[in-house]
């Protein structure tokens, strides 16, 4: 080797381990970062569904005539509230007035006649024992008056059926409720079998939401409520969001879930009821719902600053390990509860779980565990601990 080229190599020689002390001496220098921490523990958390439905009126009455005969007269505004027995149409009564009169005639009748042959029995009776009179006439006399007793109950049914149809000419509301559009208009015969109704009836406070909730969503609630597991059943309360993204500002009460799964659909449903004083809930309007079906007993909720995600998409968090060196874990967290992550696995209470100064904090190193939210060193504001 010349001598030129030795003292080249001495010289970067030199200057290599030159830098090298410096960068030891300015890692010695640089203080241990400082690493706000809180503890993990376990708590009770309402774990939220939100799923379709629809809205659909507590109670719905089609109005029908009991009779046949002539509309006379529509007694209502449609679209208006009517009250239960309130009249909606009158049926001409005119052919059932005569049907009245003619069974309370008939009555009348039947009672002269049960008034005659009685008091014919009863003059019999006596000279039927001393045998001035036959036993047959006797006999004849009184089948004649139970048989003009049981006329009389006859006629009074008639008479009281008369006066039932009489009544159906006038067609009341069987409920309290917003009535729509009349189907009937003056003057059309109404017959008392047909299909169609005259109108309809829809009592829209409250209202009822039909929820649709999958068959195997529901299953694995199921399971996980009857498994002796971490799940206990939560409150009925639910909470809607209307179609234009607005919140209803009631809340409802889950009523019940049905028994069966829709074939066409895969879904059960859940049917909820809420108060709609104003009337701002209409039947057949498409809603989400938000409610919980189960509360987990023993879950951990994470700080979503205090979770990550790596290139693959795992979830990790950094944990105060032993010696005060930090260890980074992979966990699961598949849903967020408000503003935290609900960690399902690679927890357990006690943990010490690094939510600031994770901007300086790398795996394995050195670090000064602190609880979150003390004030740092040197007086620094606590923001500029990250």
């Amino acid at each position: 080797m010349k001598a030129g080229s030795e003292w080249k190599y001495a010289a970067l020689l030199a200057a290599t381990m030159l830098l090298s002390s410096c960068g030891k001496k300015d890692e010695q220098k640089r203080p241990t970062p400082e690493a706000g921490y809180i503890v993990v523990k376990t708590e009770s958390v309402a774990l939220p569904v939100e799923l379709p439905g629809r809205t659909s009126a507590f109670e719905t009455s089609e109005v029908r005539p009991q009779i046949s005969g002539l509309i006379q007269a529509r007694l209502f505004t449609e679209g208006s509230i009517v009250r239960a027995g309130e009249t909606l149409y009158q049926i001409d009564p005119r052919l059932y007035r005569a049907a009245l009169n003619q069974a309370n005639a008939n009555l009348a009748n039947a009672q002269a006649n049960r008034e005659a042959t009685a008091t014919r029995a009863k003059r019999l009776e006596p000279l039927a024992k001393i045998e001035a009179v036959s036993q047959q006439d006797y006999t004849d006399a009184s089948a004649a008056a139970r048989q003009a007793a049981a006329t009389v109950e006859q006629n009074r049914a008639g008479l009281e059926t008369a006066r039932i149809n009489l009544g159906f000419t006038r067609v009341p509301a069987p409920i309290t409720g917003r009535v729509g559009r009349s189907l009937f208009t003056t003057g059309a015969l109404v017959t008392a079998n047909q299909a169609e109704p005259l109108t309809t009836i829809q009592r829209l406070d409250p209202i009822f939401v039909d929820i649709q909730q999958s068959a195997s969503e529901y299953l694995s609630l199921r399971r996980a409520l009857t498994s002796g597991g971490t799940a206990t059943p939560s409150s009925a309360a639910v909470k809607l969001k209307l179609e234009d993204g607005s919140e209803y500002p009631a809340s409802g009460r889950l009523e019940f879930t049905e028994a069966m799964v829709d074939p066409a659909t895969g879904t059960v449903t859940l049917r909820a009821r809420f108060a709609n004083p104003s009337g701002l809930l209409l039947p057949g309007m498409y809603v989400r719902a938000t409610l919980s079906q189960a509360t987990a007993t023993n879950a951990i909720l994470v700080p979503q600053r205090g979770l990550a995600r790596d290139a693959k998409g795992d979830a990790t968090v950094m944990l105060v390990g032993p010696d005060n060196k930090a260890v980074q874990k992979t966990v699961t967290a598949g849903r967020t509860i408000g503003d935290k992550w609900l960690v399902t696995q690679g927890l357990k209470p006690g943990d010490k779980l690094i939510v600031e100064g994770l901007g300086k904090i790398r795996p394995k190193q050195d670090i000064k565990p602190v609880p979150a939210g003390s004030p740092p060193a040197g007086g620094k504001k606590q923001g500029d601990r990250s």
